[in-house]
């Protein structure tokens, strides 16, 4: 237990919803090479059907669980578990996260070398340990029709025709940036007590733009640092429900425009997100009727592009995939 002067330096909170196997290999992760620095984990489940809890039990009973009646969803559950860490940094860490050797410890002496950076993030990779993007720039109406009208794929490589994220950052040396992606960060106590919590109106996605946008405003630091490393397997736990996310996406970008941009500009985001996925759909269209979709399956892909259209335009979708 942590005393006056013996403090523990880093709270890991991952939080899981039907992710027992990459909760296990997450919490495994830990184990096999556990930093040097003190360490508490706390898992919230949030209400999963799949034996996470029970696994956790079981497997790492020194883990600190705690287990949600409901769905919390990604902000609300890594709130209440923020509230009972007590380190001086804390670690947001995705169940689908495998945390390198020497990585936690990378963070938080990065941290504790620049004391004016609130919240850092390391480079991330995908399981075939191709780059994975983690910075992003603070979204704008004009990056966001690059992503919509897919000019960013057209001039790959361009920092003026990119969306939010920096494709054209290699995330081979230590950048300030506006946004570290939420898949895994690690964030100074003193900033999460001056900046607070996640916005809870956030159910899931959008929570770290957010909370970036909100640390730069207090005057905090948010920086990329290539010398910690980690992979994440992202999108595996949130596949098999793609209109349910991608609605639930949709809803958190609204929220977040709503709250950080004038009503002129939510206009402006609405009708981008409507051309995005009227043309995603019509692409879709093509490819079923050519037979040479590639990737998700063209129904699917007309399914997402509906449902978010209807959220977008009407709000309340209820359709969960």
């Amino acid at each position: 237990m942590p005393t006056a002067t013996n403090p523990i330096d880093i709270s890991v909170v991952i939080v899981a919803w039907n992710a027992k196997k990459y909760v296990e290999l997450c919490l495994q992760s830990l184990i096999d090479a556990p930093p040097r620095r003190s360490m508490e984990v706390f898992v919230v489940d949030n209400a999963s059907g799949d034996g996470t809890s029970e696994m956790i039990e079981t497997r790492f009973p020194w883990v600190r669980l705690i287990k949600s009646p409901e769905n919390l969803g990604f902000s609300r559950g890594n709130n209440v578990a923020i509230r009972q860490t007590t380190g001086r940094y804390v670690a947001l860490v995705n169940p689908d996260v495998i945390v390198f050797p020497g990585c936690l410890d990378a963070l938080a002496d990065f941290l504790e070398e620049n004391p004016k950076v609130g919240n850092v993030g390391p480079r991330v990779f995908n399981p075939d340990m191709t780059q994975q993007s983690t910075c992003r720039r603070f979204p704008t109406l004009w990056n966001n029709f690059c992503s919509a009208s897919r000019l960013e794929g057209i001039f790959k490589g361009s920092g003026f025709f990119a969306g939010e994220h920096m494709f054209y950052f290699p995330h081979d040396r230590t950048l300030s940036v506006d946004v570290i992606v939420g898949c895994f960060s690690m964030i100074r106590r003193e900033a999460l007590d001056q900046v607070g919590l996640l916005d809870e109106g956030l159910f899931m996605y959008g929570d770290d733009v957010d909370w970036c946008r909100r640390a730069r405003n207090a005057g905090w630091d948010v920086v990329f640092y290539p010398g910690a490393r980690a992979i994440h397997d992202r999108g595996k736990t949130t596949a098999p429900f793609p209109v349910h996310f991608a609605v639930a996406q949709q809803r958190s970008v609204l929220h977040y425009w709503k709250k950080h941009h004038s009503p002129l500009e939510v206009l402006g985001i609405r009708s981008i997100m409507v051309f995005h996925h009227l043309l995603r759909y019509m692409i879709a269209l093509v490819s079923s009727a050519t037979r040479r979709g590639n990737g998700a399956h063209p129904q699917v892909r007309r399914q997402v592009s509906s449902a978010c259209l209807r959220e977008i335009l009407v709000g309340g979708s209820t359709n969960k995939g």
